[in-house]
């Protein structure tokens, strides 16, 4: 190996003063040959917490064969992970989106100290999987992300169902369509095994964007969480790494306007999570790029939607990777003249080159031709008015209203207003209003899948809206608005809603709006006062203070 390929971990490494260090990695069993070779930083979210990362162990184990293989030594060190499922509808589930801060933090400090010549981090779900890449952005040495894949689908009636079929489920139980026996069996079937959850989802839909952008390599993230091929893709990342560090290509070079246009792009055509407007956002800001929340609405509007994914379609990630990949859907940006497609990636090769190296599966029906598009414009809009000065999202996938106006229903946390909704208190034509549960107000800005599973499970998702400063999980469908901003601590305009005002929401208007002069907005704001914080220390309370608006991705500053 030339020395250049270790320039940074000699730092450590070389030299007579550095004997103690040397002395301490050869307490782990590394060798004189093995501290000369160049060190990459292995970052595992390998936790027990989660099925979507319970494996990553096995598939560390397989970058590290592949990294020793190509002539480099591979240091393993993990970081945390939170379960959005699992903490779902708790206030747990404020940590989720803090994770991704905690997660990014944590690989920089690792990676700075260690003065790793190259990295691969591997991510399983939905926070680790941006959190990784915003590390990788900052350390900026010749770097991957690797997806630890989605689980398979589980088996109910003869039907494939996900975690958000048990959401929903919850919600039937509690209108009295299904029994004590029948929730218990969607639960017991739901998930099958190890895996992220299994629609498109926000882990599903944050790794095919870093395929997209080129930071991953593509095809290899949608290889499901148990496949052997799995196995086999992770020994490639480890020798492909070291090929990065021969070039000397890094995230810099990968990570490009031009890049994150496509991610974007694959994002709205195929339904993707709210979610990746916030992550995506976070990316851009590490790399020092240019975007804004107007810019999801620009793009997804002249993308077609063609993907029939879950949860506004009929298909989970496993399908897509049979179908051929996200290559398939690569190739269909390509054929509309929406893809960037010098735009570079890990492989070496463009992402043009490799959308025309798709090999999509005949007969397959999870990826529409251009032709037969579900809608003519993608699955993300952005929404602004009196309401969100700063913009909010809508994801529009499997969602046939372009308009509702309705009284709003106020509640100023997520389990009021699950209450309400398991109590049958909100009727059709409701307008749920979710506040204080933002980035800073929560703090950690809650996902909200338990409510609006529920709203759906008891048949109501076709007649309410809901719209709130927190934000909502993939698996959410419906007429749902989220990242309302600014938001209600900081006294945006939602603070000023009381009940029953009237809300209009116009999606061909890109439009949000209480039917309230803008006088009696400023009235009833003048007459607010902000909530004491929930946290006064710790982690939770520093979060709040420096996190910014869900407008600008909510990152810490």
């Amino acid at each position: 190996m030339s020395k250049k390929l270790n320039e940074r971990s000699a730092v450590i490494t070389e030299g007579p003063d550095r004997a103690p260090a040397r002395a301490m990695l050869k307490a782990m069993g590394l060798t004189d040959e093995d501290i000369a070779k160049p060190m990459i930083g292995i970052a595992n979210t390998w936790i027990e917490t989660m099925p979507c990362n319970f494996h990553l162990r096995r598939l560390s184990e397989k970058v590290k064969e592949g990294v020793r293989a190509a002539g480099g030594t591979p240091i393993e060190f993990n970081t945390i992970a939170i379960s959005d499922g699992i903490t779902m509808g708790t206030e747990g589930m404020k940590t989720s989106l803090v994770s991704r801060e905690v997660i990014a933090d944590s690989i920089e400090l690792v990676a700075r100290g260690h003065y790793f010549d190259g990295l691969v981090a591997i991510s399983g779900c939905d926070k680790t999987i941006p959190g990784t890449v915003m590390a990788l952005c900052r350390i900026n040495v010749p770097s991957l992300m690797i997806y630890g894949g989605s689980i398979d689908a589980g088996k109910y009636q003869g039907c494939d169902v996900t975690i958000q079929d048990v959401f929903e489920a919850v919600g039937k139980k509690a209108a009295g369509k299904i029994s004590d026996k029948e929730l218990k069996d969607v639960e017991d079937h739901a998930c099958p095994g190890s895996g992220a959850c299994g629609g498109q989802f926000t882990a599903n839909t944050m790794s095919m964007a870093f395929e997209m952008i080129g930071i991953s390599p593509m095809g290899s993230n949608g290889i499901p969480a148990m496949d052997p091929k799995k196995d086999e893709s992770c020994v490639a990342a480890g020798k492909l790494v070291i090929e990065l560090l021969k070039k000397n290509i890094r995230p810099s070079d990968i990570i490009t306007r031009a890049a994150i246009d496509n991610a974007i792009a694959a994002v709205a055509m195929t339904g993707g999570s709210t979610n990746a407007v916030l992550h995506l956002l976070s990316i851009a800001r590490e790399m020092g790029i240019k975007l804004s929340i107007d810019d999801f609405d620009t793009i997804s509007s002249r993308t077609p939607l063609l993907g029939d994914l879950k949860p506004g379609g009929k298909y989970v990630a496993v399908d897509l990777h049979h179908a051929g990949s996200i290559r398939v859907v690569a190739n269909r940006l390509l054929e509309a003249g929406l893809l960037n497609k010098d735009a570079m990636t890990v492989s070496g090769k463009t992402v043009g080159e490799e959308a025309l190296a798709a090999k999509e599966t005949p007969g397959q029906q999870v990826v529409r031709p251009l032709s037969n598009p579900l809608k003519p414009t993608g699955g993300l809009v952005i929404l602004k008015g009196n309401l969100a000065p700063e913009g909010c999202v809508i994801k529009v996938a499997g969602e046939n209203r372009t308009e509702h106006e309705g009284p709003a229903r106020v509640f100023d946390c997520e389990e009021d207003a699950f209450r309400a909704v398991k109590e049958r208190k909100i009727k059709a034509g409701d307008v749920i209003v979710i506040r204080y549960e933002g980035p800073k107000g929560g703090p950690g800005m809650r996902e909200m899948l338990g409510v609006t599973a529920a709203i759906v499970g008891e048949g109501l998702g076709a007649s309410v809206a809901l719209l709130t400063d927190g934000r909502f999980s993939g698996a959410t469908k419906g007429f749902m608005i989220g990242h309302v901003a600014p938001e209600a601590v900081v006294g945006g305009p939602i603070a000023a809603i009381q009940e029953g005002d009237i809300i209009h929401i116009d999606i061909k208007k890109r439009t949000l709006d209480v039917k309230l002069t803008e006088a009696e907005i400023k009235n009833r704001l003048a007459n607010w006062k902000a909530p004491k914080p929930r946290y006064t220390h710790g982690v939770m309370a520093k979060y709040a203070k420096l996190v910014s608006s869900a407008a600008l991705g909510a990152v810490t500053s």
